[in-house]
């Protein structure tokens, strides 16, 4: 019989929890703090998100049922639902924000070499955003429309492994495009962005800063084309033209030549008029990184459905950053384990697994193995009869 560690503590071990002190000491985090510590709160939210709970009321109820294991988790201290609430709202949401900075810092070069289809070398990046709606009269500091409350997650995502690159919270009304002015170009690397981000001025800033990007053309967009390029039909290719602005703002804004690619999209039978600075890979492939920005779609998507992010255990914006700022490294740190235990398990698998199995004392590569565990076929035993005559 194993006799080891919690599968949680298993997990946990995965931490930098040396960085976790410093990121506390940093921001006075455990100042004033007679027994629920930092790294208590850290835990005990680590749980909840694995474990899907709903309210702090829920948390209470499963970790006391539990009390007798709480030590080997890690946690010190009891768990009341008043203390973790005066927790969330008043330890500084920035501790948990760097110490989940530092898992993606430790995540991203694990996947450096993830094949994306495409033959680029550089690092691809996908911006969007996604507002997460609250009741006004709960929420009254964030305000979104004149009847309700909402805050904006904007993620700037590494498509090698989906792992989030940038993550900045803001209250609803902030508009997508102003992100621009926040994200710190790479030279070299490839941003993925829909039209909500054209804004010629913030667009020439990567391209001084010598970053590509592609994006989608509005409709109302005036340029003179210099030239047509080559074209292949038979991609999809209805146009590669070189253009430049003519209106006086946006030409003012954007001095430099532009790349005009329209595509036809076979399977959705859609035209696509695309953006880029980058005039040297082919056309095709400006249309293959466009249809890899849907992954930042479908993170978002996972994220609400799989870390507790729409249901929240304070009021306050300090409360709900940490939320989102833990359930951020629960995901990188799930992604962090996949990649170095070698699973071939999904990330939402693994949670799924981890949800039922973190009281358990197993090994963690057996528990995340279900599929290494099955018995060999064995000849069926021959039904003997209840009655004979």
């Amino acid at each position: 019989m194993y006799k080891g560690k919690l599968v949680f503590s298993q997990l946990t071990d995965h931490l930098p929890l040396h960085v976790f002190r410093h990121c506390v000491e940093r921001y006075n985090g455990n100042r004033y703090v007679k027994g629920f510590r930092c790294m208590d709160q850290y835990l005990v939210m680590f749980f909840a998100q694995l474990t899907f709970r709903e309210s702090l009321r829920d948390i209470e109820a499963c970790l006391r049922a539990q009390e007798h294991k709480l030590y080997h988790m890690g946690i010190r201290s009891k768990v009341a639902r008043s203390t973790l609430a005066d927790a969330n709202e008043q330890r500084d949401w920035r501790i948990y924000a760097e110490f989940a900075q530092e898992l993606i810092s430790i995540a991203r070069p694990l996947y450096v070499n993830t094949d994306l289809g495409l033959d680029l070398d550089n690092t691809i990046y996908a911006l969007d955003s996604s507002t997460i709606d609250l009741c006004m009269s709960v929420f009254p500091w964030a305000l979104f429309r004149s009847t309700k409350s909402a805050v904006k997650l904007h993620i700037l995502l590494d498509l090698r492994g989906n792992i989030p690159s940038f993550i900045h919270i803001s209250d609803g009304k902030m508009h997508d495009v102003k992100v621009l002015d926040i994200i710190v170009p790479e030279a070299g690397s490839f941003y993925i962005m829909d039209r909500a981000y054209v804004d010629f001025e913030r667009l020439y800033a990567f391209t001084v800063a010598g970053a590509f990007f592609v994006t989608r053309a509005k409709s109302n967009m005036k340029y003179r084309r210099r030239y047509s390029s080559k074209r292949d039909k038979s991609a999809g290719i209805l146009c590669d033209q070189p253009i430049v602005l003519t209106s006086v703002k946006a030409a003012k804004e954007y001095p430099q030549v532009l790349r005009r690619i329209k595509y036809y999209d076979a399977t959705t039978q859609k035209t696509l008029e695309f953006l880029t600075n980058n005039f040297t890979i082919p056309a095709k492939t400006v249309a293959d990184l466009y249809r890899n920005r849907w992954q930042v779609e479908l993170f978002f998507k996972w994220i609400k459905g799989n870390l507790r992010i729409k249901t929240f255990f304070g009021t306050s914006e300090n409360a709900v950053k940490t939320q989102i700022w833990i359930s951020i490294s629960v995901y990188v740190l799930i992604a962090i384990v996949k990649k170095r235990m070698q699973l071939p398990l999904e990330i939402y698998t693994i949670l799924q697994i981890l949800s039922l199995t973190l009281f358990e004392k197993m090994p963690l590569n057996q528990a995340l193995r279900a599929d290494d565990c099955k018995t060999e076929n064995e000849e069926p035993l021959e039904q003997l009869s209840l009655f004979t005559f």
